[in-house]
């Protein structure tokens, strides 16, 4: 017991001793504000004078703005995918891994919203979607699952982190003072009874049976915002699977990053281990194969067919003013990334950091691509319009307000990971054969 006992106090430590605010998190913090207040100067900038900032016209009315919508949505997507579909079907390495996917879900679901109405010229009458929303649109269909998949990661996120917040509660001299009264609260008064855990249990098992249709139609359905029209690129009918699919290689790549980071800057090395990187090179191979797969359906059909308007749209991806781009994306973020993870040295953890850093960046600009050139070719010609009018560029303050989001993830990443244990204390001393409750005794 002894022994038992010595083991489980320096598995906790382990996993809390990041649990504090230090000078490395303020200065980190403060940038990260710094950053966020000169975007919200620029999104003023646009509440003033409206979208003519931006880079969107008449033609072009969907901008950089979408591109990020539906960048964060897919990359939420990856909470179901490692908590839900692996959790079920009982894989154990994930246990380090659960709490920094659904960590990363909530902060993209949370901030999702937040970059439809940075593309709304009134933001004030966003309550009207849901006063006078119709079921007919999509747009209503695609605030509901946004709002029910970030409700449920929520929850999955928090039921499994009970245990460890209870642990920790018990070692209040492990905790910040101020961080006491808040881990009170929250430990719900658990004490690791059979009928406590029966319920959080079933409560999780319940919640990732419903996380999967809930986190399948999120996707599902902001493809069909585009895919319910018939524009050239968009006119689809593989555009749900196409979406999820290329959603699965985002979230996979942002854990990826994330594990380096945590086990580099959290001293985790123990606990995440060569053997996850290795393991999630693998899922992310998989990933981006199935990926593969649906991008060359998306071309090679409409190339076979070859209509007119068809024909313009595949002609400025593969050789006109966005080929460059197209390639690079196909080419450096994802055939590359392919081929080289099939080779085990590359799926050591700087390695694999670097590869996903690529895959995610060759992400955002693929949801460029997607939303941006098929507008530049309207169905009428363009006339008696400024030139600017007839080409998209995003401008400067189109480009701070969408850099905003991704420094409010950093921060709801950044927060939920240094006030609560990053890897799971309970589970990860119950599959080391250690009880925790009964460790402290």
């Amino acid at each position: 017991m002894d022994n038992n006992k010595t083991t489980f106090e320096k598995l906790t430590l382990d996993l809390s001793h990041h649990i504090r605010i230090n000078k490395g998190f303020l200065v980190w913090m403060g940038f990260l504000t710094v950053a966020l207040c000169v975007c919200l100067y620029a999104y003023g900038l646009q509440l003033k004078q409206g979208l003519g900032v931006a880079g969107i016209r008449d033609y072009v009315s969907w901008g950089i703005y979408l591109s990020n919508f539906v960048f964060f949505v897919a990359s939420s997507l990856i909470g179901m995918l490692i908590s839900a579909v692996l959790g079920l079907i009982g894989v154990k390495w994930i246990t380090p891994l659960v709490r920094i996917a659904e960590t990363i879900a909530v902060a993209f679901a949370a901030v999702a919203g937040l970059v439809i109405i940075s593309d709304m010229g009134r933001p004030e009458r966003l309550a009207y979607v849901f006063i006078y929303g119709r079921v007919q649109s999509p747009i209503l269909w695609d605030v509901t699952v946004v709002t029910t998949y970030l409700v449920l990661s929520i929850l999955l996120l928090f039921l499994p982190m009970i245990a460890d917040i209870a642990i920790l509660r018990k070692k209040a001299q492990l905790l910040p003072a101020w961080l006491r009264p808040i881990y009170n609260v929250l430990s719900l008064n658990y004490a690791d009874t059979p009928e406590q855990n029966r319920i959080i249990h079933r409560s999780i098992r319940t919640l990732s049976i419903i996380l999967i249709p809930a986190a399948l139609s999120i996707h599902t359905v902001t493809s069909w915002l585009f895919a319910f029209t018939t524009r050239p690129g968009w006119d689809s009918t593989i555009f749900g699977p196409y979406f999820v699919s290329g959603a699965f290689v985002a979230g996979c790549a942002a854990v990826i990053i994330a594990m380096y980071f945590f086990r580099s800057s959290y001293k985790l090395q123990d606990y995440i281990q060569d053997l996850h990187f290795d393991r999630m090179g693998k899922v992310l191979v998989l990933m981006c194969l199935i990926y593969l797969y649906f991008n060359i359906n998306e071309y090679l059909v409409p190339a076979f067919k070859l209509k007119k308007a068809d024909a313009l749209h595949l002609h400025e991806l593969f050789s006109g003013g966005e080929a460059l781009m197209f390639w690079l994306v196909q080419l450096g973020g994802l055939v590359l990334p392919i081929i080289l993870l099939i080779f085990s040295w590359f799926r050591r953890p700087l390695p694999m950091m670097l590869i996903s850093i690529a895959v995610i960046v060759g992400a955002w600009f693929k949801r460029y691509l997607i939303v941006i050139p098929t507008q530049e070719h309207p169905f009428l010609p363009i006339q008696h319009v400024p030139a600017n009018f007839m080409v998209y560029s995003p401008t400067l303050v189109e480009s701070l307000i969408t850099i905003a989001p991704f420094i409010l993830v950093l921060m709801i990443i950044t927060i939920i990971s240094k006030f609560f244990p990053v890897i799971p204390i309970y589970e990860t001393a119950k599959e080391r054969g250690i009880e925790p409750f009964n460790s402290d005794k």
